[in-house]
């Protein structure tokens, strides 16, 4: 084994982006890329490392400097000392792999090494930076399955620039989704920069390599909240969010209707309401063994699903697919913009890459509302009822705006949105019971109040057109 995959081996299990929490993983090398470094006794490498202590094994990017001499300031992101001294760093913290990143991407170069190849695709204005110039990058704090990591060039924009730790083959729908809004003049999201793309070695492919992408760049905004801090904040605030919520549903109304006219749709077969039907039930036996209050309302839960899936199912198109108030952010001047198309984390890449529901990316959002109430009452126990009326006013103008501007008569989909918003809370169930159990009853209160009512009550006026459609307060 490389030294420095045994050296990773060791300091993965640290890592914010590891996966595998609870083993240590066992590291096979699948390939390299080197990039060109100008500084002397420094080299700059990608590895390819696949985690075969995981089920089923995960392959990780790790970006990697290594240097003659060790740099005391940097001691932070040292990954080891090697045997022949030289020090290895972790690459999204050193500048040597940072500018060598950027001038991939705004060069447009490739890197050949090792059984594998990286290219960069620009994509953005041609005043992204000053070429060949060391540019000033940290690395956004706080991600837990990439590394972003944020330039200020001089007299030019700031660019954010995610470094993907997991890879899969095929085209990552963060990129190709962002980056084809973003050509198309979309004002929801940010301008896009540009992408890396490689390919590497692949038994489990017919032609035995795979092929994805690896870093993702687009237009950064400093000083900007996401959505769930400013949703919290005027909760605990008591001020209304109505305007707020509901400029937010038309936000992804027409981001939705953007990319139904770029990517191609499909009507919902039987095999594909079969499919999702079959995730909401394995999701559900899952919640069932792990959470003791779902278990009561297993045969409740059951017959929810079922009318949802006798029911009445929309056009799939492509959609956001992990859609909550963490992933928007408010631009001043621009309204709402939305960020992260890579879809639920647990899922599949190749069915993140599927046409989806729309009602998916809407149900993730009437869930996020709910969850600003629990968290306000978790701190506020005696303004419960008060932040549960604003969970029901922002939800209620979030489908307005989300109605007004889609088109979509979300009362047909009823029973589709509800049994979305249920799978969706059985998931957080399950989560929180694992993780945070004093936040589990946010879910288990809305299990119990979709199982009675459901989240949308809509009446029709004489057109067919929803009058009013949302939660009940």
């Amino acid at each position: 084994m490389d030294s420095a995959v045994a050296a990773i081996a060791e300091w993965m299990p640290q890592q914010r982006w590891f996966g595998g929490k609870g083993h240590t993983p066992q590291l096979r090398e699948i390939g390299s890329w080197e990039l060109p470094v100008d500084e002397a006794g420094v080299r700059v490498r990608s590895l390819l490392v696949m985690d075969e202590a995981s089920q089923p094994p995960v392959l990780y990017q790790v970006p990697v400097v290594e240097r003659s001499a060790a740099v005391p300031a940097a001691s932070a992101h040292l990954v080891a000392r090697l045997d022949d001294g030289t020090a290895l760093y972790d690459g999204p913290h050193d500048p040597a792999f940072t500018d060598a990143l950027l001038e991939l991407i705004v060069g447009e170069g490739r890197a050949v090494a090792h059984g594998a190849w990286a290219a960069g695709h620009f994509s953005g204005a041609t005043d992204a930076g000053p070429r060949g110039a060391r540019v000033p990058a940290t690395v956004l704090g706080g991600e837990q399955s990439n590394t972003s990591i944020v330039y200020r060039p001089d007299g030019a924009a700031p660019v954010i620039c995610k470094v993907y730790r997991q890879l899969h083959h095929g085209d990552n729908p963060d990129v190709t989704l962002q980056t084809a809004l973003a050509a198309s003049g979309s004002r929801h999201v940010p301008a896009s920069v540009g992408d890396v793309i490689g390919e590497w070695d692949d038994t489990g492919r017919p032609d035995g390599r795979a092929r994805g992408h690896l870093a993702f760049a687009q237009e950064f905004l400093p000083g900007v909240e996401d959505a769930w801090r400013v949703a919290l904040l005027a909760a605990a605030a008591g001020q209304d969010f109505a305007d707020d919520a509901r400029a937010l549903g038309v936000a992804v109304a027409e981001v939705h209707l953007s990319l139904g006219e770029l990517f191609e749709r499909e009507p919902a077969t039987g095999g594909l309401v079969e499919a999702v039907t079959a995730a909401w039930q394995r999701r559900l036996g899952i919640a069932v063994d792990e959470v003791p209050a779902i278990a009561p309302h297993r045969a409740a839960i059951d017959a929810f699903y079922a009318r949802a899936q006798a029911g009445a199912w929309p056009e799939l198109q492509r959609v956001h697919g992990d859609l909550h108030l963490g992933q928007v952010i408010l631009a001043p001047g621009r309204g709402w913009l939305i960020l992260d198309f890579e879809g639920e984390p647990m899922r599949p890449m190749h069915e993140r890459r599927r046409p989806d529901l729309p009602v998916r990316d809407v149900a993730g959002m009437l869930r996020s509302f709910d969850y600003v109430a629990g968290a306000t009452e978790l701190v506020h126990p005696e303004r419960a009822e008060e932040a549960r009326a604003w969970a029901a006013s922002a939800r209620q103008a979030f489908i307005d705006g989300y109605v007004g501007a889609s088109g979509m008569d979300l009362a047909r989909y009823r029973d589709l949105l509800a049994a979305f918003e249920l799978d969706k809370a059985v998931y957080e169930a399950i989560y929180e019971t694992r993780n945070r159990p004093d936040w589990a009853p946010i879910p288990l209160r809305a299990i119990a109040k979709l199982l009675e009512s459901g989240p949308l009550r809509a009446s029709t006026d004489a057109a067919g057109a929803p009058d009013r459609v949302g939660d009940p307060a």
